[in-house]
């Protein structure tokens, strides 16, 4: 599977490559982990590690001392699944319908197992590695749950880490920002009623569904007339659910969708306008609105010595890792965040990318490149033994 040399075996990685099909096959969603739990805790405790379950609902904390010295630093990976219909057609798909491994925790959490006993194996390690399996991290905020827990309270580290494959990568790469790495994100849901009518007969109501369809325009100038073109927005409508039947227009229709930012600036205009936006085109059309807008995470920011760290370790590990030197930002959003806001650290993309069909993150085509499994497991033990030997 690797034409290059891994810290690994064969026999290591092919059984590395069992767990995350065996994961894979046993998906669940946030804060229902119960499986997932149980099947890393026993795993770790095998390792010889001392192993503390129960961390934020589902959590899993493996615990590693080595040597004399009191440093420590946290490793974390994320173990939840999405509400998706896998579509793979694999030998070793999704057994609990409609729940899907499509954004490769499975593969995180293989890495981080593999990472541990490779780490429980050391004889040079010198001080404390945290292995953190986190729950909940596809929209519940597990990471926050787990802070709030006394995840650092309970295991002190001067730092953390974190790692996503990423299929927009080539197998073999890695890259990471000394800044922003992944966007703030919330959600929003309105409702707007109005007065049905007839379909025929429109001017007999106000019809909310005509307000819906001149909010969810209007929404999209937020982005394009509020926010400077110098900084970074997304205003995205995803649902909209009004009426039952064609010829009748209904007393109410919902829309539902997403916002990300990096700025807590632009957050906070974004916010603004949309609710004025809603507001303002309900009552003009002769409807009301009524708003549910959750700010859900924080921007990922990686701190800028951590990152440059990272990158260090990765340059070493040519030429099985290669570093990308200029990567951008993703809008997407990491719950990783709350633990950046309490501890300095990194967070990592490992790529996977395939040749040939290569389905994004949330398809419910995804399957993680197991060939990323030894690279970012390496990566792991590299940035632990590194970090714990850094001045």
């Amino acid at each position: 599977m690797n034409a290059v040399p891994t810290l690994f075996s064969c026999e290591e990685i092919d059984e590395a490559v069992a767990w995350r099909r065996e994961l894979h096959a046993m998906p669940e969603l946030a804060f229902q982990e119960h499986r997932t739990s149980a099947f890393v805790a026993e795993r770790l405790a095998s390792f010889g590690l001392k192993v503390s379950t129960g961390l934020g609902g589902t959590g899993v904390v493996a615990t590693l001392s080595r040597g004399s010295s009191s440093r420590a630093v946290g490793l974390r990976a994320d173990m939840d699944a999405l509400a998706i219909h896998e579509a793979t057609g694999l030998a070793y798909a999704s057994r609990n319908v409609g729940r899907m491994h499509a954004c490769g925790h499975d593969g995180h959490t293989a890495m981080l197992l593999a990472a541990a006993r490779r780490l429980s194996q050391s004889t040079t390690l010198d001080g404390t590695v945290h292995f953190v399996f986190q729950p909940a991290e596809e929209n519940e905020g597990g990471a926050e749950r787990m802070v709030a827990d006394g995840l650092f309270r309970d295991f002190p580290m001067e730092a953390i880490f974190g790692m996503h494959n990423w299929p927009a990568l080539p197998l073999g790469r890695a890259g990471l920002t000394t800044g922003a790495m992944m966007a703030a994100f919330g959600i929003f849901e309105i409702e707007v009623k109005g007065r049905g009518a007839h379909g025929a007969m429109p001017h007999q109501g106000a019809d909310p569904v005509a307000a819906v369809f001149q909010i969810g325009s209007a929404l999209q100038t937020i982005a394009s007339r509020n926010v400077s073109p110098m900084s970074s927005a997304v205003v995205s409508v995803t649902t909209v659910h009004g009426g039952d039947a064609w010829n009748v227009i209904p007393d109410a229709c919902r829309m539902s969708g997403t916002v990300r930012w990096f700025d807590p600036a632009i957050g906070d205009l974004i916010e603004t306008r949309l609710k004025a936006i809603v507001h303002g085109i309900a009552e003009a059309m002769g409807c009301e609105a009524t708003i549910d807008y959750q700010r859900r995470y924080p921007a990922t920011i990686n701190d800028a010595g951590e990152a440059r760290f990272v990158q260090g370790v990765v340059r070493t590990m040519a030429p099985k890792l290669i570093l990308e030197e200029e990567i951008e930002p993703s809008m997407g959003a990491e719950d990783f965040a709350f633990m950046l806001q309490k501890k300095p650290g990194a967070y990592v993309w490992v790529g996977q990318g395939r040749e040939g069909a290569n389905p994004g993150l949330h398809s419910p085509r995804y399957d993680f490149n197991d060939a990323a499994l030894p690279i970012g497991a390496e990566l792991w033990v590299r940035i632990a033994e590194e970090r714990l030997r850094r001045a």
